[in-house]
């Protein structure tokens, strides 16, 4: 009587195991089988990213010239098999021509509603050197040296101007309180004026000509304009990645000399870091 119930009962749990293992079996079978069924239902969407610094000055003759809402978007014969986009300031160039793109950051899946294309990788920069410009080779060697002219222009030859920032700074109050992207629309008019702003430290460079030169980004601005970047020149020191308040002088069209040239800037500033939250370490 034992040994039958025994073999009942591993009868029993043999063919347990046998529905559970086929049933396995079928759930594998149906997975296999889903993920296309699902991915084709899903189209795939480009994703904007922040752009990056790019390494070096590019250069390379002009493949392809298109006009759009005011900028020139080229494809450049940089060595590589298609060759590499840019978008700059609208200008009068022909295929053919060598040229060195001034500054430049790059954002890869970038989609032209204008043109109606996306392109893989674009650079934005300011502007170009045609081939021959006494410039050209002043301006490759101090951006790739990180110093001279290119390290220290915004709006001009924005070699240092740092990439555009994901941010949302809350902007300042009062009436003096303006954004980045403010400041470069209305420069003209607030030239000479005071003003407050708020912002996150993202570059400093310290006692050059005796001032320390801070980039501040509030996520305002356009960066195909290169009015995202905002420099600032104070007695006052700060931090990569502080957020400060500060009150300054609007100085519009700036030209120091020797490429040290800005659409606007701040000066005469002070700086004043936010207090850290309490409780915070």
């Amino acid at each position: 009587m034992k040994m039958k119930k025994f073999v009942c009962y591993f009868t029993g749990l043999t063919m347990a195991i046998s529905l559970a293992a086929c049933g396995n079996n079928q759930k594998k079978a149906e997975q296999k089988k889903t993920p296309a069924a699902v991915t084709s239902t899903v189209p795939a969407q480009p994703i904007a990213q922040a752009p990056a610094a790019t390494a070096s000055p590019v250069k390379g003759k002009v493949l392809e010239v298109k006009d759009a809402s005011g900028y020139t978007y080229i494809r450049l014969d940089d060595g590589s098999k298609d060759g590499i986009w840019a978008a700059i300031p609208k200008s009068d160039l022909k295929v053919g021509e060598e040229v060195t793109l001034q500054g430049g950051s790059v954002m890869e899946n970038f989609t032209s509603k204008t043109l109606g294309k996306t392109f893989d990788k674009i650079i934005f920069a300011s502007g170009v050197l045609r081939a021959g410009d006494k410039a050209a080779g002043d301006f490759a060697s101090a951006a790739a040296a990180g110093s001279g002219a290119a390290a220290m222009s915004s709006g001009g030859s924005a070699g240092s101007i740092v990439p555009f920032k994901n941010l949302k700074i809350t902007k300042a109050t009062g009436p003096d309180a303006h954004t980045v992207g403010e400041l470069y629309a209305q420069r003209k008019a607030l030239n000479a004026k005071h003003i407050v702003i708020r912002g996150q430290v993202v570059k400093i460079s310290k006692n050059i000509m005796g001032k320390n030169w801070i980039h501040i980004q509030d996520g305002t601005g356009n960066p195909m304009q290169n009015t995202h970047d905002l420099v600032i020149t104070t007695q006052d020191i700060a931090a990569k990645g502080d957020i400060v308040t500060v009150t300054g002088v609007v100085e519009a069209d700036k030209d120091f000399g020797s490429g040290y040239k800005y659409d606007v800037i701040i000066e005469q500033a002070k700086v004043v870091k936010d207090a850290a939250p309490k409780g915070a370490k």
